[in-house]
């Protein structure tokens, strides 16, 4: 049987247990890593590590924990978690995040926060515990997840867009500061993407896909998988010499612009806080 790229490596992956994060996960442990999945829902990272372990090769491993990424002491416990069986974390894959739609008229300040706290804060923890193990075992790879929102204005989304823009700065601060360890830190920018809650709330509503696919050169809807493999690429042997990027991974959308969402966010919010953003009387 021929050698997998990642055998004997060990990976933590934060909000691995569905969406894009899971995708991530399987595709690490497809090539021989040993993967710990962490999030905040016991059930849900339970049912995830049985299905990831059900198609896992021989040699690696599936974990779980749950874990809050705002929470520093919690990050901590999962990196010393995920490097217990070998002594050494090589990839982290910094995931768990959110998006949310709202307007400015209608976000107040701690909302704003909220999304701060965990695209940015939760990241910045998942980097800097990975970076402490990292360091003195001869370094490793870290991929933060941003969104094409980071590069692109979304109207009603604008702590999302600002959290995930925030964090590509931080991963090219991140890559500066640590490339002297070996370590590198990349991000990802996906499109739309078919996980749960995008397909509970955005592929549904026909407006807002139908706007996305005109702005996409490959007019397709992503896969997790889709994401997976780029992510295992970045987490890899193959790029050795790539540090402080952030890569779109999103049919082309950032070559044209980003989605109007508009005519869904009308839909659920209400006329009457539809009159408040645009001024209606």
């Amino acid at each position: 049987m021929n050698a997998k790229a990642l055998e004997g490596k060990t990976a933590l992956v934060t909000g691995g247990g569905t969406g894009i994060g899971l995708g991530c996960a399987r595709a690490l442990l497809r090539d021989g890593a040993t993967v710990t999945i962490a999030g905040r829902r016991s059930d849900v990272l339970e049912a995830a590590a049985a299905s990831l372990a059900a198609e896992a090769p021989d040699g690696a491993e599936v974990r779980w924990l749950t874990c809050d990424v705002t929470v520093e002491e919690d990050v901590k416990r999962a990196v010393g978690r995920a490097a217990d069986t070998s002594g050494h974390l090589d990839i982290a894959v910094a995931n768990a995040g959110t998006g949310f739609g709202s307007y400015i008229l209608l976000t107040d300040a701690a909302t704003f926060r909220q999304a701060l706290d965990l695209n940015v804060i939760g990241s910045y923890n998942t980097i800097r515990a990975a970076a402490f193990a990292m360091k003195d075992s001869g370094g490793g790879s870290i991929v933060a997840m941003s969104s094409v929102a980071g590069a692109l204005s979304h109207r009603s989304m604008p702590a999302y867009c600002t959290a995930k823009a925030g964090l590509d700065m931080l991963v090219r601060c991140a890559a500066d500061e640590l490339g002297g360890f070996g370590i590198r830190v990349n991000s990802v920018r996906p499109g739309i993407v078919a996980t749960e809650i995008m397909e509970a709330f955005v592929i549904p509503n026909q407006d807002v896909v139908g706007d996305y696919l005109e702005k996409m050169p490959i007019r397709r809807v992503g896969e997790i998988d889709d994401v997976g493999r780029l992510v295992r690429f970045l987490a890899g042997p193959e790029s050795s010499w790539i540090t402080g990027q952030a890569i779109g991974i999103d049919g082309g959308l950032t070559v044209r612009g980003g989605p109007n969402y508009d005519p869904m966010m009308r839909a659920l919010l209400g006329e009457d806080a539809w009159k408040i953003v645009r001024g209606d009387e």
